[in-house]
């Protein structure tokens, strides 16, 4: 990983992002959409015209828009001149949950006005609701020629972004790959309205601690907006350039639970942080920070918890966070952004904790687990990537120091 761009509901840079990960400052705040109404959600007020036009963005998505931004910021950290590289050989993956709801539900809105006269609908519905648009808007706005597409992963989508930009770097199929995950979900009223009929909407007087993995009154997540992509490069590349390297991709697995649409399978968590421990080469206590997906529901907190105490409960060297605690459930750039907070560890040496935890569930409770106030580690080499989606998508997600940094 040579760069980083992204936009949270708590800083539109990684220096803010990270600050206000220490200094325990949530970004969720109140939040209304049609026909829901009165809500909290994590928001974000990024400049989207520092990289797109006022045309550009009429006529895309608020996901295009975020991924434009991250993709911008990302390539300007690593330090990269889109005019004197080769364009056709740079990737472009971009992980989502779902995508074009947003677009579609304000197109019937629209039309509504005017007794459903399909007239009225725009002729930039198709390529705004087309499943590739967040990273072809990308290219559109870079002039990258090389491959684009987006991966459906769900909420694991921001993981499967990078590995995928990790796996055809490695296949040679690409020189550079710029990789993470977005999501626009905030925007439509359906994905509120589907979560509080599950009754996984969480709800609180304080807007900021609404979202509380492990605390044992959490009662549900907190819908957010966010994005986060990366530059990724061969070793050799990037030293070829001269690149600031951030850290090395170490080693990764996906699986599926194949049991339910929604609840999480423990077992099958469990055997995807093992995978990734074996495609690393690592065992448990090689492992120095764990960053949970834990997503402030009852029940999955209580099931992750238990996967992740299988695995390194009996480690004296991991130490284990979340940042949904701070900025909600980004769904799809959740992978990406989440791991975005915890690698400045690797230089720094400290964990960010969970906050919000007033009272610690019994059945969350997890050896080495950071609670609402910062560890300093003196040194941290590793990090473990959860993320966990709908139909039981399962990534874990290992990167660690770069062994010449």
């Amino acid at each position: 990983m040579t760069g980083v761009g992204l936009t949270s509901p708590n800083g539109n840079d990684l220096a803010t992002y990270r600050q206000n990960l220490l200094a325990g400052v949530s970004g969720v705040s109140p939040y209304e959409i049609r026909y829901f109404g009165a809500t909290v959600a994590g928001q974000c007020d990024y400049d989207a015209k520092k990289h797109q036009s006022r045309k550009s963005l009429r006529r895309g998505t608020r996901a295009g828009s975020i991924a434009i931004y991250c993709a911008n910021e990302a390539l300007e950290s690593a330090q990269v001149d889109l005019e004197t590289v080769d364009k056709s050989r740079i990737g472009v993956y971009v992980g989502t949950t779902e995508h074009g709801n947003v677009e579609t539900e304000q197109q019937i809105y629209e039309i509504s006005q005017y007794d459903y006269d399909t007239s009225y609908w725009s002729h930039h519905h198709n390529p705004r609701t087309v499943a590739n648009n967040p990273a072809g808007e990308v290219t559109l706005n870079t002039g990258i020629t090389g491959p684009h597409y987006a991966i459906g992963g769900a909420c694991a989508g921001g993981n499967l972004g990078i590995i995928q930009g990790a796996q055809m770097l490695a296949l040679g199929e690409c020189d550079m790959a710029v990789a993470g995950g977005v999501s626009e979900s905030i925007h439509t009223f359906g994905i509120f309205a589907s979560f509080k009929a599950e009754g996984a909407l969480g709800e609180h007087g304080d807007p900021t601690k609404v979202s509380r993995p492990f605390d044992k009154e959490r009662n549900g997540i907190v819908v957010s907006e966010g994005g986060c992509l990366y530059v990724l490069e061969r070793y050799d590349d990037a030293v070829k350039r001269g690149a600031p390297i951030i850290c090395e991709i170490a080693g990764w697995h996906v699986n599926s639970d194949a049991a339910d649409f929604v609840l999480p399978l423990p077992e099958r968590q469990n055997e995807c942080m093992r995978g990734a421990l074996a495609h690393a080469g690592m065992s448990a206590e090689d492992v120095h920070v764990v960053s949970t997906h834990a997503t402030s529901t009852p029940q999955g907190d209580i099931q992750e918890s238990g996967a992740v105490r299988e695995v390194f409960g009996d480690s004296a060297s991991t130490s284990i966070n979340n940042t949904k605690s701070y900025i909600g459930h980004t769904m799809g750039a959740a992978g990406s952004l989440e791991l975005a907070g915890n690698l400045p560890s690797l230089t720094d040496g400290i964990v960010h904790p969970t906050i919000n935890v007033d009272s610690l569930d019994p059945e969350c409770e997890v050896r080495g687990l950071v609670i609402n106030e910062p560890l300093d580690r003196g040194r941290v080499d590793t990090i473990l990537n959860l993320s966990f989606g709908m139909l039981g998508i399962n990534s874990a997600l290992i990167v660690k120091r770069c062994e010449s940094s």
